[in-house]
């Protein structure tokens, strides 16, 4: 688990949540939100080792394909589902966002963002497939099979009729927010942290302070 991916995410759930991870890994996160949240939590893995390793911690876990779809969970079933580092790696991603906004009353993504300014950079200057901390890969051993950015995104919610109802603030202090506006998001974050929600279930979860974060 990433712990800068993550926090973001630990921060966000509230207490006595019921969570979905979609693409849970190991299970850590979960583990973390289960202990400190108290949250309720479930998980979805495609390989079977990390599978495993949720039910060695005690997570209750499915293994399968999130791009085949979630017929397993009911509507509004999950407070939140999350897919964390995950959208750039699905092959459906607007069908998996719509399933995520089917069960859960919010849904949380993040993804690295292929428009952060040393992508760019590496790219123009260099002429190579960047790697970042937020990219880690090389290009011929990449998982990632789209690239991401955080306009691109803000972009599919308009079209689609998705209320972003959070994203992740350029700077924690208050003064360098009202001096730099977030439409620079794009430029400098490494990633991008949203809580979605179809816009029919504005209000039933608390969204969090952004002056907090």
């Amino acid at each position: 688990m990433k712990k800068q991916y993550a926090k973001h995410i630990i921060d966000i759930i509230e207490t006595n949540s019921k969570v979905l991870d979609l693409g849970c890994g190991n299970g850590e996160l979960l583990d973390v939100l289960r202990k400190e949240k108290k949250a309720t939590v479930y998980g979805v893995e495609i390989d079977f080792d990390y599978a495993l390793s949720c039910i060695k911690r005690g997570i209750s876990v499915f293994q399968g394909d999130i791009d085949e779809g979630l017929a397993e969970f009911s509507s509004k079933s999950y407070d939140y589902v999350i897919l964390s580092q995950t959208l750039q790696q699905v092959k459906k991603p607007q069908f998996v966002i719509s399933e995520m906004l089917r069960i859960g009353k919010k849904a949380i993504i993040t993804f690295p963002n292929f428009a952060y300014w040393q992508v760019r950079f590496q790219l123009f200057f260099k002429g190579v497939s960047p790697v970042t901390k937020a990219i880690p890969y090389e290009w011929h051993n990449t998982p990632n099979i789209r690239v991401i950015t955080i306009k691109n995104f803000k972009e599919l919610c308009e079209k689609e009729n998705i209320s972003i109802t959070y994203e992740t603030p350029l700077f924690k202090n208050l003064l360098l927010r009202k001096l730099i506006p977030q439409k620079l998001s794009n430029l400098l974050l490494k990633q991008g942290v949203f809580i979605i929600t179809n816009q029919a279930n504005q209000g039933c979860c608390k969204t969090p302070d952004t002056k907090k974060n």
